[in-house]
């Protein structure tokens, strides 16, 4: 359990909220459904859980195979701050290398073993199941492996939005009822795009030491600040559009204008992303309205709080979206 617990912390599990709070959205839209199983709903839940744990691994794995332990060390020698190093448990040799793709395999595999154990009781979708786990396999193998490595030519926002929106939630959906929702198609677009907004706004940050191991992250390749404010508008306040279109052409109920929420706090991220592009060296401070920050004592004594406190905004916008679609959903 000991073990479990390391890697479960070494595989980012402050990350998970973006890939369970779409796939609860998904089980909220199915929870009325004739055929809703609760006990495939919870499976397909843990499955998404551990799929995104044994990606993140993965994605440290290749990541430390392109870039040696001295990734940090050139940084600082050009006078670039960036945030504690991917990795660091492999760089203050905590892991090996070995133990990390072990750990991986292990994470992927229990996610496969209980997609395979829903697919024997969804039969009849699939058709519909082969092809969401063909893309979704084909996407989150070759995000970070060689030789497309899609996260590295400027694609990994896309690839986010595609795997953690329509995919997932579909998925979750057929699991949950066997069945498709339209409905539920259009919504995850949106919360596709938030999800990525999280990369995107990660890859703002790291703009400079991404540039520098010619990391060709969407920032790397707009290298141009005007259009990088655009991208991220666009990440931060389409959603929103995408929302009020829907409801204003009846494709979903108005009451999904709720969702609206939110707007708030992607307000406050895309000034910040701005005053980031002014003043990199500032640091935000904490309000109340950034909600749930984990461990953010420590945070700011390891002297990341600059990044930090943008990338759990960027978070917590999709966690309060999220929820406030379940809540709609459900009732």
């Amino acid at each position: 359990m000991k073990t479990f617990l390391i890697w479960f912390k070494n595989a980012r599990y402050a990350a998970v909220p973006q890939s369970l709070l779409p796939a609860l959205v998904a089980v909220a839209f199915a929870f009325k459904s004739d055929q809703f199983s609760p006990i495939l709903a919870l499976l397909s839940l843990l499955g998404v859980i551990f799929a995104h744990l044994g990606s993140n691994l993965f994605d440290d794995y290749f990541d430390a195979k392109k870039n040696d332990s001295s990734y940090k060390d050139r940084l600082a020698s050009k006078g670039i701050r960036s945030r504690i190093a991917k990795c660091s448990y492999l760089t203050d040799g905590s892991a090996t290398m070995k133990q990390l793709k072990t750990a991986a395999f292990l994470f992927s595999a229990f996610a496969l073993v209980l997609g395979a154990i829903i697919v024997l009781f969804r039969m009849d979708q699939f058709k519909s199941i082969l092809i969401i786990v063909g893309i979704t396999a084909f996407v989150g193998i070759f995000y970070s492996a060689w030789p497309f490595r899609l996260s590295y030519k400027g694609l990994g926002e896309f690839c986010i939005a595609l795997l953690f929106g329509p995919l997932l939630m579909q998925g979750v959906y057929i699991a949950s009822s066997g069945q498709i929702s339209f409905p539920l198609l259009f919504i995850s677009i949106p919360i596709g795009i938030l999800v990525a907004n999280i990369v995107y706004t990660h890859a703002i940050l790291d703009f400079e030491p991404d540039k520098l191991i010619q990391k060709k992250t969407l920032a790397v390749v707009l290298d141009n600040k005007k259009w990088m404010n655009i991208f991220s508008f666009l990440f931060l306040f389409l959603p929103f559009i995408i929302v009020l279109a829907g409801v204003l052409f009846h494709v979903i109920p108005l009451v999904f204008i709720l969702t609206f929420l939110a707007l708030p706090l992607a307000i406050w991220l895309y000034i910040s992303i701005l005053d980031f592009q002014k003043n990199p060296s500032g640091v935000p401070e904490k309000k109340w309205f950034h909600f749930p920050m984990e461990q953010w004592k420590e945070v700011n004594q390891a002297g990341i709080g600059w990044f930090m406190i943008r990338w759990y905004t960027a978070r917590n916008i999709i966690i309060f979206f999220c929820m406030i679609c379940s809540i709609i959903a459900l009732f």
